[in-house]
């Protein structure tokens, strides 16, 4: 047993932070691989959360800092006050960050740390999502184990010329992203929102059952999900995921359900990141989907036809299958430097 003991939090263990499953999930994917390596971990809550079934661990406001040796920091945006107030609260500990999005160099929450293990940042390939492992886990377990790798079909990264969705294609989770304050200037939000919204409202006349989806979570009534296993058993239930928001095309993806990512940051931001990083094909850029209404929609209808059919499936079965080995690098990596030897 290491001499070693990290507390692991996240953007779901400070009060006016955004608790969502894949914050929870990340966190888990921490525990385990410090767990795994002789090192005893707190995990910590704001108190909202720690009221979730099964959370555990302690409260952030209650935790002591000389009670641990190291301060991890679990995916979200490594940005703003928040992070910061975070970090100087137990700045005597080694501070590590992982699976985190960099958005901005200068930003104080990302500074007050020693090692930042990014899953995305400017300049760098972005690397899959942390809470992917946990994710594909949890989906087998809740469904049975059906995610298989896929026979002869291995040309993913095409999507077909034109298509449209068949009438009656079942039940598509959709998942929007207000907010992301972080991005700034280059937020078009509002806009993708806007316009999305137009092209599912059309959808009712193919008999597509569109259902309003959230990752973030609440433990304290029965609108919102309390825990990650909630929005995975929903997620299994989709014929695909139309999604602004990072986890869910990773929570998608790990549970073998066909998503398609809308990215709404100008330029690209972590949902494209996040594509990128699992050869997903399926997503639209804000310019592309802001462009002239047409092409945009057009678009959309083929990705989603390209989603729910033979190919799409096939090639979220198999990120289903790799799911369970997302952010190894990253998890070896923070274990090495929690167990490196202080000077």
């Amino acid at each position: 047993m290491s001499d070693r003991r990290a507390l692991v939090g996240g953007w779901s263990s400070v009060v006016h932070g955004e608790a969502t499953a894949g914050d929870v999930l990340s966190m888990r994917a921490v525990e385990a691989a410090l767990l795994a390596a002789g090192v005893d971990v707190d995990l910590a809550w704001s108190p909202v959360m720690a009221t979730a079934p099964g959370a555990g661990g302690v409260e952030l406001s209650r935790a002591d800092p000389d009670a641990y040796t190291d301060l991890v920091w679990a995916c979200g945006p490594l940005h703003g006050r928040p992070v910061a107030e975070v970090a100087a609260r137990f700045s005597r500990l080694r501070r590590t960050a992982v699976g985190v999005s960099v958005v901005d160099d200068d930003d104080e929450g990302l500074r007050a740390w020693h090692l930042v293990l990014a899953r995305d940042a400017p300049g760098i390939a972005a690397v899959r999502d942390l809470a992917a492992g946990p994710a594909a886990v949890l989906a087998r377990d809740l469904l049975g184990d059906t995610a298989r790798p896929p026979s002869s079909l291995s040309s993913t990264s095409m999507l077909p010329p034109s298509s449209s969705v068949p009438a009656g294609s079942g039940v598509v989770g959709v998942y929007l992203a207000p907010g992301q304050a972080e991005y700034g200037v280059r937020r078009r939000h509002d806009a993708v929102t806007e316009a999305l919204g137009h092209w599912l409202g059309s959808l009712s006349r193919r008999g597509v059952a569109r259902l309003a989806l959230d990752t973030r979570l609440d433990p304290r009534g029965w609108r919102d999900p309390a825990t990650a296993a909630e929005v995975l058993a929903i997620i299994r239930r989709c014929d695909a995921v139309v999604t602004m928001r990072l986890h869910g095309l990773v929570l998608a993806l790990a549970a073998g359900v066909p998503a398609v990512a809308v990215d709404p940051v100008a330029g690209g931001g972590k949902v494209s990141a996040q594509a990128r990083a699992w050869g997903w094909p399926a997503v639209i850029s804000a310019e592309q989907l802001l462009g002239a209404a047409p092409a945009g929609e057009r678009l959309l209808g083929e990705q989603l036809a390209w989603a729910m059919g033979e190919r799409g499936r096939a090639a979220a079965q198999r990120a289903a299958v790799e799911a369970p080995d997302a952010g190894r690098e990253q998890l070896e990596a923070l274990v090495s430097a929690v167990l490196a030897p202080r000077s």
